[in-house]
């Protein structure tokens, strides 16, 4: 699907679901909600700059999310603040749904991140306008407390969102650093909310761009 343009009035395509609509005796909230959970599916159609560890090619948006919401259950004992570890989950499954229509752009590209961030406000409308009001609205603040991170839980859910990209591209020898020109103090730069969150995982993040660093990870 075309992404949103910022400025642009414009009305994205139709629906996933009107390609085959549900039957008419569904209705209520019941097909507004799975009118969503089809639309989402279009997550596992958004890739990402980051490689999957285990093969050759691109990660996409679903996977990020699943990997997040594990990485939350597993490393929820390093936050340096409690935190609720369902609460983690959610707002980490909840998001990058904003970039089934705003798409994904490098976290290294300033200047299109700029701009994301106004068409993820778009989509945003767009999405959790397809919920039943109140439920819309309670998804919707969810991922505004993500973006704000100013719970204990966003913070540690923004600090595992830096991490895991970091992690993925460690295991493929830097990945696509060397293209998007990439270097070990521009990404401590945007870094710093691991350590925001917990100390023990910015110390490791910490080690692996130093390590990165030694290999030439980041030089093509």
């Amino acid at each position: 699907m075309p992404p949103l343009d910022p400025g642009s009035d414009s009305v994205p395509e139709p629906l996933l679901i009107d390609r085959n609509p549900l039957p008419a005796s569904i209705g209520g909230d019941l097909r507004r909600q799975l009118t969503f959970v089809v639309e989402v599916d279009r997550m596992k159609a958004v890739l990402r700059q980051s490689p999957v560890a285990a093969t050759e090619r691109r990660e996409n948006d679903a996977e990020h999310s699943w990997h997040l919401a594990l990485m939350a259950l597993v490393l929820a004992e390093h936050a340096d603040e409690p935190v609720d570890r369902g609460r983690v989950v959610e707002l980490l499954v909840l998001h990058d749904l904003v970039e089934v229509y705003a798409g994904d752009v490098s976290v290294h590209d300033v200047a299109a991140r700029a701009a994301q961030a106004v068409r993820e406000v778009q989509a945003a409308d767009r999405l959790y306008g397809l919920l039943p009001d109140e439920q819309g609205r309670r998804l919707r603040a969810a991922w505004e407390e993500f973006e704000a991170g100013a719970t204990p839980e966003a913070r540690f859910a923004r600090g595992l969102d830096r991490l895991q990209p970091l992690l993925l591209s460690w295991m493929a020898g830097g990945g696509r650093w060397p293209d998007e020109g990439v270097t070990a103090d521009s990404i401590r730069g945007l870094l710093g909310a691991i350590g925001a969150s917990s100390a023990s995982l910015g110390a490791a993040a910490e080690e692996l761009i130093a390590e990165s660093d030694r290999r030439g990870y980041f030089r093509g």
